[in-house]
């Protein structure tokens, strides 16, 4: 009898029911095996899942997005790399001969430049936008060289 628990599925499967609800050795071997396949797909899928997830934490860095006036609290802090800040276009503040605007925040102006980059649609006096790039000081004042600019897609703003 201890032959039979080391039936393969496939030779008891293709048994007809009466015949393996009539023998309990069969019936147990048939429930063993269905039991092992549906724990194996469920341990399968899970390790798939667990796998993706680690994939996507691996693959995205959270980007920290300063306000101007955070940035200009201590621009010390942020001059050794790129920095994400967001803030308003200062009206008045655009000029294309120089390639730079003034960034504004609820209390600090911080003054960007961006000949190196193309300006998206978007882009406007008085927007709110979020810029990247490396803050330096240049005698004695801070200025943002921009390497890219992010505004909002403008529909969103609009009154209906």
């Amino acid at each position: 009898m201890l032959v039979l628990e080391a039936v393969q599925p496939t030779l008891y499967s293709s048994l007809s029911s009466a015949t393996v609800r009539g023998n309990p050795i069969l019936c147990w071997a048939r429930r063993q095996s269905v039991k092992n396949t549906r724990v194996t797909r469920l341990v399968f899928v899970a390790a798939i899942m667990a796998g993706l997830l680690g994939l996507m934490f691996m693959s995205v860095d959270p980007e920290v997005q300063y306000t101007v006036d955070e940035v200009m609290e201590s621009p010390e802090d942020f001059d050794s790399g790129e920095v994400h800040l967001r803030g308003v276009v200062r009206f008045g503040s655009v000029d294309n001969d120089t390639s730079s605007f003034v960034l504004e925040g609820l209390d600090s102006e911080l003054s960007v430049t961006f000949a190196s980059i193309a300006v998206p649609d978007g882009f406007e006096e008085g927007r709110t936008i979020a810029v990247k790039g490396q803050l330096d000081q240049a005698d004695g004042s801070w200025h943002l060289d921009a390497n890219e600019i992010q505004t909002g897609c403008p529909s969103k703003y609009e009154a209906e």
